[in-house]
């Protein structure tokens, strides 16, 4: 049954609308109200890669909001799903899903839920993966790692496209396409072959790095660490699904240390990830 794009909750009424950047300032508005860091940029990329619908009361204020990413022609990625904490218990979100999810159609899902967000995942379907790991925080050191990465070229774009694809089992043309152009990046080369990959980019208080694409923890440190020291005294983001190892221990050394976590999860056909490419660091919670 197709779900109706008024909903009443007690008192007043809420109209879901679907998102066009003329959105962007009340969108902003609602990551504020609920603690997310995103700036209007941030809102324009995730505008301009994806589809969204928002819920508006009455007076035009924006209280929820969902989007959905096309990583390929069979795979969404849901991202930016916010319902302010008094709508949560009147089944908003739900209802925002049930939008959101008809418009995606038929394709895999795949999402980082909060904590909050969580049960309403589980109550249409998606099945529980790994957790994501926040870290972040001012840069205070930049501890001594072995050498190995270098300064990202304009040759190395096709191999860094072809690692993300082994890592993430999906192609996300659309992302890597604004990705390449706002980040900069190191890689890792082997015998005249890339085999890792680390971009970092302007977001929130700061900068985040991610994606990290490589085939051990010690060459994720090796790209990340230049990345780590062109900020150091600033605010750094990064989001891994490692628990343990060298890596974290090298971004809590580093004053990045660990924030919160998310659960990664899934509907439709589980994404089996194999190879030696292996993501040691998301996009971001809503990119993947």
């Amino acid at each position: 049954m197709e779900a109706s794009p008024i909903k009443q909750l007690d008192s007043y009424r809420l109209e879901v609308k679907p998102m066009t950047e003329a959105d962007i300032p009340k969108l902003h508005e609602l990551t504020i109200s609920v603690g997310w860091p995103h700036r209007p940029e941030d809102w324009a990329l995730a505008i301009d890669l994806g589809r969204g619908i928002f819920a508006a009361d009455e007076i035009g204020r924006v209280v929820g909001s969902a989007m959905w990413f096309r990583a390929e022609p069979n795979l969404a990625v849901i991202g930016m799903m916010i319902i302010t904490p008094r709508l949560q218990e009147h089944g908003a979100g739900r209802w925002m899903m049930d939008h959101l999810v008809a418009d995606i159609g038929q394709r895999d899902m795949v999402l980082n839920s909060t904590k909050a967000a969580f049960r309403l995942y589980r109550a249409v379907g998606f099945q529980p993966g790994l957790t994501v790991w926040q870290h972040q925080g001012i840069v205070v050191d930049s501890p001594v790692v072995p050498p190995g990465a270098r300064t990202m070229r304009p040759g190395d774009e096709a191999a860094i496209r072809s690692l993300d694809i082994a890592a993430f089992s999906a192609e996300r043309r659309a992302l890597f396409d604004r990705l390449m152009t706002m980040s900069e990046g190191t890689v890792i080369e082997r015998n005249g072959e890339i085999t890792g990959y680390g971009l970092c980019r302007r977001f929130g208080r700061g900068h985040v790095i991610g994606p990290v694409v490589a085939s051990s923890q010690d060459d994720a440190v090796a790209l990340i660490a230049p990345h780590v020291a062109a900020h150091a005294g600033t605010f750094v983001r990064l989001d891994t699904r490692e628990t343990e190892g060298p890596l974290r221990d090298y971004l809590v050394a580093s004053g990045i240390g660990y924030f919160d976590t998310v659960t990664s999860m899934w509907k439709g056909n589980e994404r089996i990830r194999s190879g030696p490419a292996h993501t040691f660091a998301l996009a971001s919670h809503s990119f993947g």
